[in-house]
C-alpha cells in the first residue's frame, strides 16, 4: 500500500527535496526541481560532483554512513534517490525517524537484490529469463545442465554497466569466472544467455497516490555494456510497443514503486518480451524525455514523489534520438568539439559538469527531435562524434 502524501495534505509546505547521490542523474533532477520552486539538498561523496555544483545545501560523506543520511535529511522535507546501491535496511532505520522517502525501503530492497527482483517478477506472472541463485561453483554446473549453457553469472548487488556480469560459454569456463566473482564476497545467482533481436526500455512514474504515467517504448544500443544510444519510440510493432508499456505498468505496480523507474526490456524473436532489469530512478534511457517529451522523466519523479499530478508524457515530435558522450582517455576534463556540434540544427547537448575523464564514463548527452528517426540518428550521431573530453 502506497502512503499517500502530497504537498497540500502533509501539514507542512514541502520546500526542499533531499537526494541521495550527486551524480548527473541528481543534478538534472535538481534543474527540473528548480522549476517548480522548490530546493534540492545533496548527499555526495564528493564536494564537486555534478549536483553539488547547483546546490548550496550539500553534505559531503558516504552514502552507506546513516549519520550522513540523516544529516541530509535534517536538511530536507522528503527524500529520494539518485541510484539503487544505498542499503536498504540504512533507509529503514531513517524511515522509522519518521522521514518520508521514496522510493521507500522495502521497494528499493526488493529492486536492488536482482534475485529477489526477479523472484517477484516471476511469481507475479511477468516473465524474465530463466534464473537460479547460487552459493557455490558447482551450483553453476548445475545451472548450466538445468538452463542449458551460455550462462550469464550475475552479483545479485551493486552492478550496473556491465559490472558485474559475466558470460559463461560452457563448464570449461566455470573455474576461471567463478574465481573472478568468488573474490568479491558478493552474492550471486545465474540467468539464461536470452538471444534477442531488441533491447527495450520504459520509464514509468507513478505518484504517491497511484496515478501512473507509462513513457513511449524506446530501442536501446549497446557498446561495452554501456547505453551508447537510444532511439524512440522503438520500432516494434504497434500491438509490441502496447505489451511492453501494459508490462512497465504491472511491474511498478508490483513492486509498489513511487518515482520514476526504468525498465528493461530483451524484445525476442518471436515478439515476447522479458524484464532485463529494473532501475528505481531516473534512467540513462530516459534522458530522451527532456526534450522530447512535454514532460520530462526528472519532472514527473518530481512531481510523483510529492503527490503532485503527473504531466504528460507525450512526444513533441514524432522520433528523437539521444547519444551518450563517453570519456576516452583518463585525466582532466577539457572539452572540444562543443562550438561545431552546437552547429547542426536542432542539436541539444548536455554535459554532465565531471570535473575529470575516463574510459567509458559518461560526461554527457546529445539529443535531437525530427519528423523521422534517420534524420534524428543523423544529426545526433554527427553531433557526439565531435565532442570529446
Amino acid at each position: 500500500m502506497i502512503r499517500e502524501y502530497s504537498m497540500e495534505n502533509r501539514g507542512k509546505e514541502i520546500k526542499i527535496v533531499g537526494i541521495l547521490g550527486g551524480g548527473q542523474l541528481a543534478r538534472m533532477t535538481a534543474t527540473a526541481a528548480y522549476k517548480l520552486g522548490l530546493q534540492i539538498a545533496i548527499l555526495d561523496p564528493a564536494p564537486d560532483s555534478p549536483a553539488q555544483q547547483v546546490t548550496e545545501l550539500k553534505v559531503v560523506g558516504p552514502l552507506n554512513d546513516i549519520s550522513m543520511i540523516r544529516k541530509v535529511a535534517s536538511l530536507s522535507d522528503i527524500l529520494t534517490l539518485e541510484n539503487e546501491f544505498v542499503d536498504a535496511s540504512l533507509l529503514r532505520e531513517v524511515e522509522s525517524d519518521g522521514v518520508l522517502i521514496y522510493p521507500r525501503a522495502d521497494t528499493l530492497g526488493l529492486v536492488q537484490d536482482k534475485l529477489l527482483q526477479k523472484q517477484l517478477l516471476d511469481s507475479n506472472g511477468i516473465r524474465v529469463p530463466r534464473f537460479m541463485a547460487v552459493s557455490e561453483k558447482e551450483d553453476v554446473y548445475k545451472a548450466g545442465e538445468t538452463l542449458g549453457w551460455p550462462l550469464v553469472l550475475k552479483a545479485r548487488r551493486n552492478g550496473y554497466d556491465g559490472r558485474g556480469n559475466a558470460l559463461i560459454n560452457g563448464p570449461s569456463s566455470v573455474e576461471d569466472v567463478w574465481r573472478r566473482f568468488e573474490q568479491t564476497r558478493i552474492p550471486l545467482m545465474v540467468e539464461e544467455f536470452v538471444e534477442f533481436k531488441k533491447e527495450l526500455a520504459v520509464m514509468v512514474a507513478r505518484s504517491s497516490n497511484g496515478e501512473v504515467a507509462v513513457y513511449p517504448v524506446v530501442e536501446t544500443i549497446q557498446k561495452n555494456h554501456i547505453c551508447h544510444m537510444v532511439k524512440a519510440p522503438a520500432e516494434i510493432s504497434p500491438e509490441s510497443l502496447e505489451n511492453a508499456k501494459e508490462i512497465a505498468r504491472k511491474t511498478i505496480e508490483v513492486i509498489d514503486g513511487v518515482g520514476i523507474f526504468g525498465i528493461e526490456m530483451f524484445f525476442l524473436n518471436d515478439e515476447r518480451i522479458l524484464i532485463n532489469e529494473l532501475a528505481p530512478r531516473p534512467h540513462n534511457s530516459g534522458h530522451y524525455t527532456i526534450e522530447a517529451c512535454v514532460t520530462s522523466q526528472f519532472e514527473n519523479h518530481v512531481r510523483a514523489i510529492l503527490g503532485l499530478p503527473l504531466g504528460s508524457t507525450s512526444m513533441v515530435l514524432p522520433t528523437a534520438v539521444m547519444v551518450n558522450l563517453l570519456g576516452t582517455r583518463s585525466g582532466p576534463v577539457n572539452i572540444k568539439g562543443l562550438r561545431d556540434a552546437l552547429k547542426i540544427p536542432g542539436v541539444s547537448v548536455h554535459i554532465y559538469g565531471k570535473k575529470t575523464t575516463r574510459p567509458g564514463r559518461k560526461m554527457g548527452h546529445v539529443t535531437v527531435l525530427a519528423n523521422s528517426i534517420e534524420e534524428a540518428l543523423d544529426k545526433a550521431t554527427r553531433a557526439a562524434k565531435l565532442i570529446s573530453f
